[in-house]
């Protein structure tokens, strides 16, 4: 009987030694994919879209969300080169990540190896087709936001125009206005962060949503977040070479040429996971 009650113990033992340190692990391994590097976007609703921008922001509708944390900064020509150099450039169906052979392109591949260009290693990608930045945020076990959730993590819930309010933007606040393919670094404008305190997201580059090109009202559920390399994607954010106009936070790249199997000097994306 004194066995019995022994090996009972011990059992009681594993158990919680289990659930301490197996489970524990698994939550601290989501905490530090998600605790420096990327921002909580809580739960709730907000406010999609414009009734007095572009015809394609209209209706102003609300969306509800659940939680889901997006990266802080865009991935950069450093990051994607070292997913270029343990992918290639292309994937099993034969689609292109990344158009090195594009003058506008930073990165290169040197001696077998992929490296962003001299000066560029902390600046947002570009030249990164929607497939690559599909398929780069799912090898970190992530995914490209949607076009509702990038919105939100830009403009919070007291629609906003701008990610930092409603202040016209200048050179503090964010890189617009400026010369063909010259991106600034990720962090250059701390000023310019959203609610949530992420950067980057008005000017130095469009960003890749998952979500296809498709009139307003957003629905989810209505074929536009089907992840096959058909229909053109969204781009938000507006690039380095935008103006004003078209780095608020409801803008969606109306005339912007977004083909999801080409890259373009100045698209980039970052990443979100749930």
């Amino acid at each position: 009987m004194a066995d019995y009650f022994v090996r009972r113990g011990v059992l009681v033992i594993c158990i919680i030694f289990y659930f301490t340190f197996v489970v524990h692990t698994q939550v601290n391994s989501k905490d530090l994919r998600t605790s420096k590097t990327m921002a909580l976007i809580s739960e709730g609703a907000f406010t999609m879209g414009s009734n007095t921008g572009p015809d394609d922001e209209k209706p102003e509708h609300t969306i509800f969300l659940k939680a889901f944390f997006l990266d802080i900064l865009p991935v950069t020509n450093a990051d994607f080169a070292k997913f270029l150099n343990d992918r290639g450039l292309q994937n099993q169906q034969g689609e292109t990540f990344y158009d090195d052979d594009d003058s506008d392109a930073r990165i290169h591949q040197q001696n077998s190896i992929w490296r962003a260009d001299l000066g560029y290693a902390s600046h947002p990608v570009n030249e990164v087709s929607w497939v690559g930045a599909r398929d780069y945020c799912a090898w970190l076990n992530k995914r490209l936001p949607t076009e509702a959730e990038w919105e939100k993590a830009a403009r919070g819930i007291d629609s906003r125009k701008y990610p930092w309010g409603n202040t016209p933007p200048n050179a503090k606040l964010a890189h617009f206005g400026a010369p063909f393919n010259s991106s600034a670094p990720v962090d250059a404008f701390p000023g310019g962060a959203s609610p949530y305190g992420i950067l980057d997201m008005a000017g130095n580059q469009w960003e890749w949503v998952s979500s296809a090109y498709q009139p307003y009202p957003y629905k989810a559920d209505d074929g536009r977040e089907k992840q096959s390399t058909g229909p053109i994607r969204a781009t938000r954010g507006g690039g380095h070479d935008s103006s004003a106009e078209e780095i608020t936070t409801t803008q969606r790249g109306k005339y912007l040429s977004r083909s999801p199997k080409a890259g373009h000097h100045n698209i980039g994306f970052r990443c979100a996971i749930n």
